[in-house]
């Protein structure tokens, strides 16, 4: 199937070959594709001033399965610059069932997509040049900071050269002021993007840092910016950020890479439980 740019560039060409109906609602998609991604079938039908089912044949005299495909593609499109208030919209008319599944089923899916067109060669050359870095800075603003915090936080057990860089009282450039040949930076950054991830990632390409990008496909504007890209699907049911792939995909590499420095992170996680058990971090077995 052909991506949502090629659908808006053959519908802008269609011209007489469609019906009279057909292309009315040609033109209202390539016109106002941006209202339309929320619109059911029955909506759209109702502001062309044509049938549902018409708009239903419509879409599968594109090749589409049915009207919801041809959404999706529309959706496609336009996800990288929706508003918060647009994204809010894709859920708006759900019931609380309804939300139910169509998250939890995104994130199913967003996972079996991640691991289908996982790069292994990508995955391998990040463990490499993570394990090769003299110093480590994990780099996650707005949505993408707590992921970089859960990453960071692992990262420390087996490395001891681990910065999170973060939005917070010191400029994200002060925090990568020492960063240098050498050193690593992974960029974590999903729609919508940040400036400032992207503006971080080609500074620390201009100190000749390594740099790794996780985030959602090739269009995103990390992509470009890294030495090695990990792609993992971030298709968002609302505002909120679906990061259920990403962490996936960041579990693979924590497990993955501790497995590497096995008997420094056992030695390592030896000298933590006496310093736990010394100053009762966590609960004991009976609770006490």
């Amino acid at each position: 199937m052909e991506n949502a740019q090629d659908l808006i560039e053959r519908l802008n060409h269609s011209g007489k070959k469609l019906s009279k109906s057909h292309r009315r609602i040609a033109e209202c998609i390539v016109t106002h594709y941006d209202k339309v991604v929320f619109m059911t079938a029955s909506k759209l039908g109702e502001y062309v001033g044509v049938s549902e089912s018409t708009v239903v044949r419509f879409a599968a005299a594109l090749g589409y399965s049915g009207y919801p495909q041809l959404q999706k593609a529309l959706q496609e499109l336009i996800r990288h610059r929706l508003t918060a208030s647009q994204r809010f919209e894709m859920t708006s008319d759900m019931d609380h069932t309804q939300v139910l599944n169509k998250v939890l089923k995104a994130d199913i899916q967003n996972i079996r997509s991640t691991l289908d067109d996982l790069d292994v060669n990508a995955f391998e050359d990040a463990i490499e040049k993570i394990l090769s870095a003299r110093s480590i800075y994990i780099l996650g603003l707005r949505a993408s900071a707590p992921v970089a915090e859960f990453f960071g936080h692992y990262l420390q057990f087996i490395f001891a050269n681990v910065h999170v860089v973060t939005s917070g009282v010191s400029d994200i450039f002060e925090q990568l002021a020492r960063i240098d040949q050498g050193d690593l930076l992974i960029g974590i950054s999903f729609p919508r993007y940040t400036a400032r991830s992207i503006e971080a990632m080609e500074f620390a390409h201009s100190k000749g840092a390594a740099t790794i990008a996780i985030t959602d496909g090739p269009m995103s504007p990390l992509h470009s910016t890294a030495n090695t890209c990990l792609m993992a699907k971030s298709d968002m049911s609302s505002f909120v950020d679906s990061l259920t792939a990403p962490l996936s995909l960041i579990n693979a590499l924590i497990v993955a890479l501790a497995q590497r420095r096995r008997h420094e992170v056992s030695e390592y996680f030896e000298s933590m439980e006496k310093i736990w058990d010394q100053y009762s971090v966590y609960l004991s077995k009976s609770g006490e």
